[in-house]
């Protein structure tokens, strides 16, 4: 980011050949966008604003361009003040819109219609895609994430089988501190599949909704060059048979999921990723982050209320109970996006093509135009994970199990661009409201007795 001066004459620089071209000063840049001119040094800390210094030294210019089409995706309106400091993270990864989002200036919705998850991802990562790119589980992996998934109690979630599972791959792996891009990658690679492949069967012994159970997880797809990560994927969330459509919405969903900027989870694997420790733990700060049921496992709920809205034939009765509980009707409304979430507009459109799904689609949008009585709110992904799960047979952690196994992509990517960063760079000082030193010495509490009366 360039802290240069707001003033100046409109100057114009030159390209080599010569041929000048207008330049806007910072000032200028700042009254096309109709923002402060800090606010135009927050665009191009966040990749959306291109700048360049002017000969000299004495200031930085812009394209007027690239400032009128930035004016355009905007609407011209001032974004919320940026933070200060260290906390401005400059990444190249994704970029939200109110409308849309890119992943590294591609419509990201048009990346998961025409290519697969591992493909979304190596684009993600690399910025190259490689059209039929499968990830692969190396042994010795996925045989120590298997047998400590296998060990978890009856009760345990997929999340937690895939926080075990992180724990064990990393185990196995002696290059994991390799911090290059090549060994990243390698770690990656190796990680995901070593995550899916560690869940177990949908059909094992033991599992129901919501219970991860114990059987079947050493069997399951093998996870060969071959085999999509979805088609490895669908076996764990359900026994039912996929076919083509059915594989493509996860796959698509997956793709979709890969990142989406700072949320809550990436976050966390930035701060673990600054510390340089190595890309399983970094993926496993995230997959603590994410099993709050503000975050990944928000997919549950939006689950549990359309089952209950197909099995009674309508939403309304559904909504009500929540409105009347004083409780947010799950899967709807995004911070980020003023109408629906573009997300959940295409896994909608896939569904919509699958006739088995008409139900629960049905119910969805019986949800929406119920709750739009009292409240104008959209859907979000969560609902249409909701969709997905609930037309499949899947348990309500499904949703959940899905976020995880995705966002796994973009916790990498941004791990590999903090790595590049000054290490440690995230140390906030916290506001200390206690008591004001000094403080006398605290009196010992009464030692506790036992139940004769006697201390223990």
């Amino acid at each position: 980011m360039t802290h240069d001066s707001a003033h100046g004459s409109g100057p114009r620089d030159a390209e080599a050949d010569g041929t000048a071209l207008p330049r806007l000063t910072t000032r200028e840049a700042a009254e096309r966008l109709g923002v402060k001119p800090e606010t135009v040094y927050a665009y191009v800390s966040r990749g959306q604003l291109s700048s360049r210094r002017t000969p000299g030294g004495r200031g930085s210019t812009f394209d007027a361009a690239e400032v009128d089409a930035l004016a355009r995706r905007t609407g011209r309106r001032e974004p919320s003040p940026p933070a200060t400091g260290d906390l401005v993270f400059r990444t190249g990864i994704t970029l939200i819109e109110p409308d849309r989002y890119f992943f590294r200036g591609v419509d990201a919705t048009e990346l998961a219609r025409h290519h697969g998850y591992e493909e979304v991802a190596e684009w993600i990562w690399t910025g190259e895609l490689r059209p039929g790119i499968r990830f692969t589980a190396a042994d010795e992996s996925l045989a120590a994430a298997r047998r400590t998934a296998a060990a978890m109690p009856r009760h345990s979630s997929s999340t937690d089988r895939l926080r075990a599972a992180a724990a064990a791959a990393a185990s196995s792996d002696p290059l994991r501190f390799d911090l290059s891009p090549e060994g990243v990658l390698a770690s990656a690679r190796n990680l995901i599949p070593t995550l899916v492949g560690a869940l177990p069967l949908a059909g094992a012994p033991g599992r129901g909704a919501g219970d991860a159970g114990r059987g079947g997880a050493g069997e399951g797809a093998r996870g060969g060059a071959g085999t999509s990560l979805a088609a490895q994927l669908w076996e764990k969330l359900t026994a039912r048979p996929a076919d083509a459509a059915s594989l493509a919405v996860l796959d698509t969903a997956l793709a979709l999921l890969a990142d989406h900027d700072l949320a809550a989870s990436t976050l966390a694997a930035r701060v673990a990723a600054s510390t340089h420790a190595h890309p399983y733990a970094v993926v496993s700060a995230g997959l603590g982050v994410l099993e709050g049921p503000l975050h990944g496992a928000a997919s549950g709920p939006a689950h549990r209320m359309l089952s209950e809205a197909v099995d009674r034939g309508g939403a309304a009765p559904v909504v009500a109970d929540h409105l009347r509980a004083g409780r947010r009707v799950p899967g709807l409304g995004h911070r980020l996006y003023k109408g629906e979430d573009p997300r959940a507009s295409v896994l909608f459109a896939l569904l919509d093509a699958v006739p088995q799904a008409a139900p629960a689609m049905a119910a969805a949008r019986d949800v929406v135009a119920t709750t739009a009585r009292h409240t104008p709110l959209h859907a979000n992904v969560d609902l249409a994970l909701a969709v997905l799960s609930v037309t499949y047979g899947m348990p309500a952690e499904a949703g959940e199990t899905v976020f995880a196994v995705s966002r796994t992509a973009g916790w990498i990517a941004h791990a590999m661009e903090e790595y590049t960063e000054r290490p440690l760079r995230m140390r906030p000082s916290g506001q200390y409201t206690g008591p004001r030193p000094p403080q006398p010495l605290p009196v010992p509490l009464p030692a506790p007795k036992g139940a004769d009366g006697s201390a223990n």
